[in-house]
């Protein structure tokens, strides 16, 4: 098949490049590289299979290749980027969702979107199911992220009611692994570098907010399976283990070594307190749960730090 994927050289696109490429897959990676990195793509550069295009997906995009799938993945889905690039945030989920869409329609092609946990905003049910509509604020500092998603899922929704475009939405929860920006703001990859920096661990609040988090093998495989049902709902992927902000941080000094001190650090606005997902949907429908244990995947992602820093 001819697929494209929207945001493919990022720390989810890139990873699912390669695994497309080895299924024997062509790959149309759109990217404008601005959490993206060439560097998690650069073996693939010399693919044949591979079609690297730098640009900006929010804008107009035309290209005469007929395509089987649309994997629309770009986004500035970190609280560094989205808290310092509001409206680009917002520009990525509405006008890059409407162009992708567009481009799904015009080439009858089937279409992804990479919805996010962040839909469900600050949850006042616990776990998250896909029919949990969220509490979520609509003008707070987050609201460019969650707002855009919530908007993307619409806008899907209704190319899927009035074009009957053939459309997926997974909902995906935290997930880490290799590939992950060294500064990209997320919990993992800043308790993994500070703590092989020797630098203090920052927790924001008092650790006791939890998240559940997936590892990147076991989320592509997600995806890989909702591609391969005939399921237009939104399907919730994401680890249902779920740990404090805390005891992932202890976990990842005990996994590095580090003598790394812990800092708490006042609590940003509208931060969700609980986060894990309700996979039920995935476990029926896909037959699909997550399978790599939290410490598996950590000394993993820090073998990968290791690298990336230097470090021994």
């Amino acid at each position: 098949m001819n697929i494209l994927i929207s945001g493919g050289a990022g720390f989810i696109g890139s990873h699912l490049c390669v695994k497309l490429l080895a299924k024997g897959h062509r790959v149309i990676c759109v990217d404008n590289l601005i959490t993206g990195s060439k560097e998690n793509i650069k073996e693939l550069l010399d693919n044949s299979n591979f079609n690297f295009i730098e640009f900006d997906i929010s804008g107009p995009f035309y290209f005469k290749e007929d395509v089987d799938w649309v994997l629309h993945l770009a986004s500035l889905a970190s609280p560094k980027y989205y808290l310092n690039y509001p409206i680009k945030t917002l520009k990525s989920g509405l006008l890059g969702t409407y162009n992708c869409l567009g481009i799904a329609k015009n080439k009858k092609a089937k279409f992804l979107l990479a919805s996010t946990s962040e839909i469900y905003g600050d949850p006042l049910v616990h776990p998250q199911p896909e029919n949990y509509w969220g509490n979520v604020s609509s003008t707070g500092p987050r609201s460019c992220y969650d707002e855009s998603k919530r908007a993307a899922e619409a806008l899907t929704y209704a190319y899927f009611r009035q074009h009957s475009v053939d459309v997926r939405v997974a909902r995906i929860f935290n997930t880490y692994g290799p590939n992950m920006h060294p500064d990209d703001g997320r919990v993992v990859s800043n308790f993994i570098v500070q703590a092989l920096k020797s630098k203090d661990l920052t927790i924001y609040g008092d650790g006791k907010q939890s998240r559940s988090f997936c590892y990147i093998d076991d989320l592509l495989e997600g995806i890989q399976k909702l591609t391969e049902v005939d399921c237009t709902e939104p399907v919730n992927l994401g680890n249902s283990e779920e740990v404090t902000i805390a005891e992932l941080a202890e976990l990842i000094l005990k996994e590095t070594g580090s003598s790394s001190l812990v800092k708490n650090l006042s609590l940003p606005a509208d931060d969700p307190k609980k986060r894990k997902p309700d996979i039920t949907k995935a476990k029926e429908v896909l037959g699909w749960q997550p399978k790599t244990e939290l410490k598996k995947g950590l000394q993993k992602t820090i073998e990968y730090f290791k690298k990336k820093l230097g470090k021994k």
